[in-house]
């Protein structure tokens, strides 16, 4: 006898043509939150998260499957649309097609890397798509009585982009994801003065509505989301100034300086820990280095000038 099953689907809101489904805790790393678009033409999904697995056909249907950026979580449910369209930024293209581009696309020490690559098999259900097709900024897609527009906000990775639903207004902003944690640009692809800048556009995109990856899910009241997005922009400056800080103290290497954590609590574990606090750190440093706030030595000990 077959055992039915039950389909527990999270909870989701509608806006329009839009369906936000909250992953675990309004989508908190690993898990994310899944943006459906029901254009009457064409079923189309932003990302597909961990909460991806437990939809059922909002997401099992989709014809078309569009990447604001890649990531090992924006990716777990990609194995359940095989025949779907995947559409990636031309920047992080490659890291969509395979597993050496993915590994490029972090950087992170091989060592970091093998284990990572086990973490992404059994937690991620990863699949990469290799015939995943390349977009540019601007980039649209007809949906049928509504339109996707491709807007290249990168900083996060090299091709992260915002997706906006028009003419609704509704922006999908991936993961300028407004948390207390801040912006991430800790992988080979990141850039910190590509984020600096993103930051500084993403408040004129031309939207009602604004739809995170992680942790705030839905923001519809524009005074609340530039609140989020000025106290998320400040904690570059806070790290800036706990690098500063450090330095004040003593010249140290950017080991000695990782070693004291600038970006992650000191009790975080997780496998990239050490590699994202060292590319994030090495940001920073190149900025004060071509402000002249601070000087490399010959023992590789950075001070301030």
């Amino acid at each position: 006898m077959q055992v039915p099953i039950t389909m527990n689907t999270p909870e989701h809101v509608d806006l329009g043509p839009v369906r936000i489904y909250f992953g675990e805790k309004t989508g908190k790393y690993p898990d994310g939150n899944q943006v459906v678009v029901r254009g009457s033409d064409t079923l189309a999904i932003f990302d597909t998260p961990l909460v991806a697995n437990r939809i059922g056909a909002d997401v099992d249907d989709a014809e078309l499957v569009i990447l604001g950026h890649v990531h090992e979580d924006h990716m777990a449910g990609l194995h359940r649309v095989p025949k779907a369209a995947v559409h990636v930024h031309e920047a992080d293209l490659d890291a969509a097609r395979s597993w050496d581009g993915l590994r490029r696309h972090y950087g992170y020490p091989s060592d970091a890397l093998d284990d990572l690559k086990i973490k992404l098999d059994q937690e991620f259900h990863y699949f990469p798509r290799p015939d995943a097709i390349g977009y540019t900024d601007e980039a649209t897609w007809d949906l049928g009585h509504c339109t996707v527009r491709a807007l290249h906000m990168p900083g996060h990775t090299a091709g992260h982009s915002v997706l906006l639903v028009e003419p609704y207004g509704i922006a999908f902003i991936g993961d300028i994801d407004l948390s207390s944690f801040g912006p991430y640009y800790g992988d080979a692809c990141s850039n910190l003065a590509d984020f600096r800048s993103t930051l500084a556009r993403v408040a004129d995109v031309p939207a009602r509505a604004w739809i995170t990856s992680h942790h705030k899910g839905l923001i519809t009241d524009r005074a609340q989301f530039i609140s989020l997005l000025t106290a998320f922009t400040a904690k570059i400056e806070a790290r800036e100034a706990r690098l500063e800080e450090l330095l004040r103290e003593q010249p140290r290497t950017i080991k000695e300086l990782a070693d004291c954590r600038v970006v992650y609590p000191p009790q975080a574990q997780e496998l990239w820990v050490d590699a994202v606090e060292r590319r994030c750190i090495s940001e920073h440093l190149n900025e004060l280095l071509a402000q002249d706030r601070v000087r490399l030595d010959d023992d590789q000990r950075y001070r301030l000038t």
